[in-house]
């Protein structure tokens, strides 16, 4: 776990732009749909050393492999867990969840006029119709021995792999095995915690992608928010359930409210979850920060305190808009954070992965630097 000890130290989120090549084997592979094993096994190894090689090229700090193996961040525990079998999406009868549901109140026509952006019509829809189990082993080993090797060769400061939680794997994942939602979202978190536990005895930071966190609230429209509260408090309890037996100082929480480019008009209030999050068995904390929903709520750090030793990473570069975020403004970003919760304790980072959420590669990774620039004014300026 890192500390901004003479400057602000740098990360992201997540996902990072594959090469054309290996995202087209990656979806097929997802599909179920021939990808060539042995090509795409090269493939990966090769541009994960690649991407890890170009993080550290541009000065970040904290790296990861650009979640290259994973078709998205939600979707690749479908090869990793066993208990499931995929149907149709007419077919399915069992309720399911909608992170854009509580917008379509107000925005339906919106949403009727503007066609889902990641569409893949072949890969089903993943029911869960027995016990739940790991069986991602070898993907997992795999991606651990590329990470590894690619960490090494480049000499980064920190290594962070992430992981899905269990509230948002139920998310995507209908249930009609277990007996209530509670019993599912443990059972989700057991099996998860070989993937957790793994990451962590190799030597990695853990990053647990917790999008669910907030856009929970955006998915039920019914609910106040202090039965969202309660709802959201029983899946941090399955969470913190699975990281068990993980020192907090090994994990890195990161929410985000869905990330979907839509109206966002009623993302429930950093406010009201803040003390959700800082339940989380974390001591580094990843927010959306810079997305004009979100960037106002730098003042909930005015009264709410960081759990003793933790880190907060505010998102200071974002994926809702392709304009690149000039580095005084990233440096303004972060000098208010390191004013409320101390400079020692302020990383740079992003709202969410950029990979596919940006209109071009290179739109990433100019980001990143300026990124990397505006910690840089930020760090001349408070030390």
């Amino acid at each position: 776990m890192l500390y901004s000890e003479d400057r602000i130290l740098t990360t992201h989120a997540g996902s990072l732009p594959r090469p054309t090549d290996l995202r087209e084997m990656v979806v097929a592979k997802a599909a179920g749909e021939d990808y060539g094993e042995a090509e795409f096994q090269s493939s990966l190894t090769d541009a994960v050393a690649g991407v890890v090689a170009k993080q550290a090229e541009i000065g970040i700090d904290s790296v990861n492999d650009g979640e290259f193996s994973k078709i998205n961040f939600t979707n690749y525990v479908r090869e990793r867990l066993g208990g499931f079998e995929k149907r149709n999406p007419e077919d399915i009868t069992t309720y399911q969840l909608d992170m854009t549901a509580r917008d379509r109140v107000k925005f339906q026509g919106y949403f009727e006029a503007t066609p889902p952006r990641y569409t893949r019509s072949n890969m089903g829809v993943a029911v869960c119709t027995g016990p739940l189990t790991y069986i991602g082993e070898d993907q997992l080993r795999a991606d651990l021995t590329n990470f590894k090797a690619a960490s090494e060769a480049a000499g980064v400061t920190e290594a962070y792999l992430p992981a899905n939680t269990p509230g948002t794997i139920e998310h995507w994942m209908p249930n009609e095995h277990y007996k209530s939602d509670e019993e599912f979202v443990f059972a989700i978190a057991e099996a998860m915690r070989v993937e957790y536990e793994a990451i962590v005895d190799a030597g990695f930071l853990l990053q647990i992608d917790d999008p669910d966190l907030p856009d929970g609230w955006n998915c039920l429209p019914e609910m106040s928010v202090k039965e969202y509260q309660k709802y959201a408090q029983m899946r941090v309890e399955a969470l913190n359930h699975g990281l068990r037996n993980i020192d907090p100082e090994k994990v890195r929480l990161h929410v985000c409210w869905g990330s979907f480019h839509g109206p966002h008009y009623d993302d429930i209030a950093l406010a009201d979850i803040i003390d959700i999050i800082f339940s989380v068995r974390a001591m580094s904390f990843s927010i959306e920060a810079s997305n004009p929903c979100h960037e106002h709520e730098w003042n909930v750090f005015e009264t709410a305190k960081l759990p003793d030793g933790a880190t907060l990473i505010p998102g200071v570069i974002g994926h809702c808009s392709d304009f690149i975020e000039h580095p005084d403004l990233v440096a303004e970003r972060l000098i208010r954070y390191a004013e409320l919760v101390g400079k020692e304790n302020v990383l740079a980072g992003t709202d969410c992965g950029l990979g596919n959420r940006v209109g071009h590669e290179s739109i990433c990774w100019a980001k990143l630097e300026s990124m990397v620039e505006g910690a840089r004014r930020a760090s001349a300026k408070l030390w």
